[in-house]
């Protein structure tokens, strides 16, 4: 089969490799579409370890069961011809303290798709069943790819502002621009924030529901009761702190940021917090999946290639364009 591998820092390489067999309890899918994520990115960069390389990225995978293990259970059978989508978390251990309290996604062992497991930068793939999703009706495979990462982290950061009416979005990107539908849905005031001088985004986000839409780094017209940083930039947690009104959060929404610097107590005080967001559970999954058709939400996304997955990361990486980069097989 034809795949684009990570093989060390700083290298993506095409390459033909063997097809894969899935072993008990997995399932072998043929890839249509695999959405492109700023985590891809972090893995080609190495800001976030490959632990056995080189892997094959990618991680919002969309395709149809071709066949199974042998040796699975019924309990969870996929059967070929359904169309699955393959997030992020790709396995647990089920027994260890988190997953046994409902928190799998900070098992210790968790594996994780596109960075433990071969992802869907590939034609063909192979998945934990437990693991793998049915697709809503009304998406195509290109809409629905960026659904099973930017749609499932940016909902479970959601959730974590609790009830805030004046949220701001913090680099407004595929997860941005998914959420911000959700929010505005849910009767929330959103506030989004770009790349200083991206007037092609802040026109996007105010296309989407966003009442205000700003550089980064400028102050927003009134308060935030909560915000959430998509962007991989640690100086805007203070900025984001000194947006917040007394008691609201600050929620980091990506799996890598960089340092967060110093910045005095008293723009935390007040009852401010800042926490992060980590991987996903598959309860993440199946509530966020039944929720995007209700609302609902629509992507803006942009094809590639297998063989152009190189320019897509870096179209992503420059910002050079609004929404969703999706490779389509």
């Amino acid at each position: 089969m034809r795949a684009v591998r990570i093989e060390g820092p700083g290298i993506l390489r095409a390459v033909e490799m063997a097809d894969p067999e899935p072993g008990p309890g997995e399932v072998l899918v043929r890839v249509h579409a695999c959405g492109v994520c700023r985590t891809d990115l972090h893995l080609l960069d190495g800001e976030v370890r490959i632990p056995r390389p080189p892997v094959v990225p990618g991680h919002q995978i969309v395709g149809t069961v071709v066949a199974r293990g042998k040796g699975g259970s019924a309990e969870h059978s996929l059967e070929p011809g359904m169309r699955v989508g393959i997030p992020w978390l790709g396995w647990t251990c089920g027994r260890c303290r988190y997953c046994l309290a409902g928190r799998e996604n900070l098992c210790d062992r968790a594996r994780f798709t596109g960075c433990d497991i071969d992802g869907g930068f590939a034609e063909l793939t192979v998945a934990d069943e437990r693991f793998c999703f049915p697709l809503p009706e009304g998406y195509d495979d290109l809409q629905v790819a960026p659904l099973l990462c930017a749609g499932l982290i940016g909902h479970r950061a959601l959730r974590m502002t609790g009830d805030a009416g004046r949220l701001g979005l913090y680099g407004f990107g595929a997860a941005a621009h998914v959420i911000a539908q959700v929010a505005v849905a849910e009767g929330r005031r959103v506030f989004a924030f770009t790349r200083p001088g991206d007037a092609s985004g802040q026109a996007f986000a105010r296309t989407l529901g966003a009442e205000w839409a700003g550089d980064s780094l400028a102050g927003p017209p009134e308060e935030l009761d909560a915000a959430i940083i998509f962007a991989a930039a640690g100086e805007l947690v203070p900025v984001a702190l000194r947006a917040l009104a007394k008691g609201g959060v600050v929620v980091c929404a990506g799996i890598h940021m960089s340092d967060i610097p110093a910045f005095p107590y008293e723009i935390l005080w007040g009852e401010r917090s800042v926490r992060s967001v980590a991987n996903l559970t598959r309860d993440d999954a199946r509530s966020f999946l039944a929720l995007a058709p209700a609302v609902p939400v629509r992507t803006e996304v942009h094809p590639y290639a297998l063989a152009d997955a190189g320019r897509a990361l870096d179209d992503l990486r420059a910002g050079r364009f609004n929404g969703a980069a999706v490779i389509l097989l």
